[in-house]
This record gives C-alpha cells, structure tokens and sequence, in this order.
C-alpha cells in the first residue's frame, strides 16, 4: 500500500508541475521538445522502414515510406509535447488561484 501511495505522489508531482522549474540547458523548452522529437523519429522511422519492407520486399519503397513519414511525426510530436506543457501550466495556475 505505501507503494502505491509513493507512485501515486510521484505520478501527482509529474502531472501537476509540483516541482519547482530549474533553468538550464535541459529542460521543457521548445529546442528540448524538437531534440527529443528528432531522436525518437530516428527509432521510428527505421522501425517502420523494417515494417515497410517486409510487407512491400522493396528497399526503395520502404525508405520512401520512412523518409516521408520521419517528417510529419517530428511535427506531430512537437505539437503534442507543447500541448501537454500547455495544460501542466494551466492546471498550476488554475489551483493557484
């Protein structure tokens, strides 16, 4: 139970911004978001090229189908990480006030 309690705490501190923002170089800032996007793409996209070939056993079609695809989920996640960012803040100044 005390687990429990300690995970719930910790998933409370994540969702609601608790913890007071530190400034540096890492942080939840607009480069950060598009660093994290571009690695993360990097993963998918080769996952979805070796998904691509083995149904289509074309190389060609399958690096099309990634190369195409790399681009608009780094902006989908960009969008996404920011939006998240967006309601942790309201969330804090809505229980501020």
């Amino acid at each position: 139970m005390q687990r429990l309690f300690k995970e719930s705490a910790m998933l409370d501190t994540l969702f609601t911004a608790k913890s007071t923002p530190k400034k540096s170089v890492v942080g939840s800032g607009h480069l950060l978001s598009l660093v994290k996007g571009i690695s993360w793409r990097i993963v998918g996209s080769i996952d979805t090229m070796m998904i691509a070939y083995l149904i289509t056993g074309k190389i060609h079609m399958a690096i099309s189908i990634g190369s195409v695809e790399v681009f608009t989920k780094i902006f989908l996640f960009y969008v996404h990480d920011r939006a998240w960012e967006f309601f942790i803040k309201r969330k804090k100044k809505l229980s501020e006030a």
